[in-house]
């Protein structure tokens, strides 16, 4: 009678090792069929964000915010005016609507710079296109004396009279650094890390569509290059003489956009931006001043 309970002991912990065993088996085949199907699944997107800058003094701005803010500043370039204007634009969009080009805002305010059409900015179709909001701003900023020199959140507020006239100045840094970029003034500082282009979501047509939208008519031409990818050439010259810097701001304009047109590498000078490291590196091909390359995503 005394060996019974130890024969009992004996088979539990044998059943006990016999489902452990079980486990472990039923664990690797799960965790194996999740690594197959990893493996056969498309990579999971990662944030889209573009930045401006340099090393710890960047500054980012979603892909919506960062299409929105090379309008801005194309529009400025289109009106010869100084960068000032583009960082005053920039910053006081950021304030208004988060430079996203909302249908809604305080009373009957809407668009980038939260304009209302009871106060003569324009109609709702018209303020809702950003090219148009982004002119009334101007037209409305050149008019006040000094604008150029003054600090931003006075020259935006002698605009847009807010109820919040300092609340402008916050946004100052991301502004500028964004302005400075897109106006060309600093090469080869704005850039995007994206998810991979859409197979067929480039199009030349597009791309010329958006130049003209945001910059007027630009010289494009359409070609394409020794692996068969469709490119845009822009010549920048047509927006004035200094033929580098407006090279460089509408080559930023071009990854700032790349989100939306299926870019895939722009180059600008000797430099190349490529979408798949999110980076600009020295390029083989140097470029005219004032040229720019855009290289589309290929079909499906």
């Amino acid at each position: 009678m005394a060996r019974r309970p130890r024969r009992r002991r004996r088979s539990a912990v044998g059943a006990l090792i016999a489902v452990l065993v079980v486990l472990v088996l039923l664990t690797g085949a799960v965790l194996g069929v999740v690594a197959v199907l990893d493996s056969q699944s498309p990579p999971r997107p990662q944030a889209e964000v573009c930045f401006a800058g340099k090393d710890s003094e960047q500054v980012a701005l979603s892909t919506t915010q960062a299409q929105n803010a090379a309008l801005v500043a194309a529009v400025t370039l289109r009106r010869g005016l100084p960068a000032r204007a583009a960082t005053i634009g920039l910053a006081t969009a950021l304030q208004e609507s988060r430079l996203v080009n909302i249908d809604y805002g305080d009373r009957d305010s809407i668009g980038l710079f939260q304009q209302r059409p009871s106060q003569g900015w324009g109609t709702v179709d018209q303020i809702m296109n950003p090219v148009y909001a982004t002119g009334k701003f101007l037209d409305h900023l050149v008019k006040v004396d000094g604008f150029a020199t003054m600090p931003v959140t006075q020259a935006a507020q002698a605009v847009q009279r807010s109820g919040f006239p300092d609340a402008y100045a916050q946004h100052e840094p991301r502004a500028r650094a964004f302005a400075s970029a897109l106006t060309g003034f600093s090469p080869a500082s704005l850039r995007c890390d994206l998810n991979a282009a859409e197979p067929g979501s480039g199009d030349a047509k597009a791309v010329r569509e958006r130049l003209r939208r945001d910059f007027g008519r630009l010289p494009a031409r359409t070609g394409v290059d020794d692996e068969g990818a469709t490119t845009v050439t822009v010549d920048a010259r047509a927006l004035g003489d200094d033929r580098r810097r407006l090279g460089w701001a509408v080559g930023q304009w071009a990854v700032a956009t790349a989100a939306s047109l299926g870019t895939v590498a722009v180059e600008v000078a000797d430099q190349r931006w490529d979408r798949a490291s999110g980076e600009w590196s020295p390029s083989s091909d140097e470029l005219r001043d004032g040229l720019v390359r855009l290289t589309l995503v290929e079909g499906a």
